[in-house]
């Protein structure tokens, strides 16, 4: 156990004094007259250099590789490209070749109806078959058209006739719809005229079984009470020179209603003008208000501005009067004694 203990311990003081070393031969490169310029490390400038030197020249040499394969594959594209213009040359050549020794115009099936030396391969017996006269003459040509015509002026009649028995068949069936038509409103208006009488009939009839029902029970109440003919002759509707109803109004009281009805629009336009007024004299008091308010915000403002910049002021002067004495153009021996204490 010791024995490791010894051995980590040792090892940690050989990397502190490695350490040391590298520290030591730092600060004497720097710290050297001879060898530094002004605190930059030369060495390590120069491995930068190398370096990227080494990069750029790494990125030409892919560059160039990439430049060479591009030539190359452009160039094996081009000899694909004649190789195929070459090939298609080939086969059309060929395909002429073909068509004129086995596709000739002779041998094609429909090759007499175009050929233009069809009349001196014709026989003689075959120039006979043609009929006199010019060719393409139609001898029958007005008799023919007297015939078109005459077959043009019967379709023209029998189109006529069939439109004429449709619209007929259209004007006859119109009308019996028309017939029905009225048929069928005329027999609703015979129902519902039937069905107003009838509603008519019972109407009358309840009301003549009610007003004979009723004269029947005061038949029998005045048999059996003789005192109900007094007591309905004050009843309301039973005997009508028994009801007692108030005057109509007076011109009077006509006037004084109406007088009472202006009196008090009046009124109701001076309390809506009243309050127009207060509404009118609450908004000027708050607008007033909102600007003296205002007015004393700025006043307050101006004030608190006023303060910030005596105290910005206070304070660049403490803070110059702060401020080192290399700024303020006064050095010393203990600055330059700030100097050279450490490699970093």
């Amino acid at each position: 156990m010791q024995n490791i203990d010894l051995t980590s311990e040792r090892a940690a003081r050989l990397i502190l004094e490695r350490r040391r070393d590298r520290e030591a031969e730092r600060r004497e490169r720097v710290f050297n007259d001879k060898v530094r310029t002004v605190g930059v490390d030369r060495e390590a400038l120069d491995e930068q250099v190398q370096e990227r030197k080494r990069q750029e020249e790494k990125v030409k040499q892919e560059q160039a590789a990439f430049d060479a394969d591009a030539i190359h594959q452009s160039r094996a594209a081009g000899v694909l490209q004649i190789r195929r213009m070459k090939q298609k040359h080939e086969l059309e050549e060929a395909l002429h070749a073909f068509r004129s020794q086995n596709q000739q115009a002779w041998t094609r099936t429909e090759f007499d109806l175009n050929d233009p030396d069809r009349w001196r391969k014709m026989d003689p017996s075959d120039a006979q078959m043609i009929l006199p006269g010019l060719v393409g003459e139609d001898p029958t040509k007005s008799s023919r058209h007297q015939r078109q015509k005459e077959q043009l002026r019967e379709w023209l009649v029998q189109q006529q006739a069939e439109q004429e028995t449709s619209r007929g068949q259209r004007e006859l069936e119109d009308q019996k719809y028309n017939q029905s038509r009225e048929e069928i409103l005329n027999t609703a208006g015979e129902r519902l005229h039937l069905q107003k009488e009838q509603r008519k009939e019972a109407a009358i009839a309840t009301k003549n079984y009610n007003l004979a029902m009723i004269e029947e029970k005061h038949q029998l109440k005045e048999q059996n009470d003789p005192d109900y003919v007094l007591e309905s002759a004050a009843v309301p509707g039973f005997s009508p020179s028994a009801d007692v109803r108030p005057p109509p109004e007076t011109v009077q009281q006509v006037i004084r209603f109406q007088k009472y009805q202006i009196q008090e629009k009046k009124r109701l336009e001076l309390e809506r003008k009243q309050e127009d007024e207060r509404f009118d004299r609450v908004r000027l008091d708050s607008a007033r208000a909102a600007l003296l308010m205002e007015r004393r915000q700025a006043r307050i403002s101006k004030q608190l501005r006023r303060q910030l910049d005596s105290t910005n002021v206070h304070l660049a002067q403490t803070h110059k009067q702060q401020k080192p004495d290399i700024e303020r153009g006064q050095i010393d021996e203990s600055f330059f004694s700030k100097f050279n204490t450490c490699s970093r």
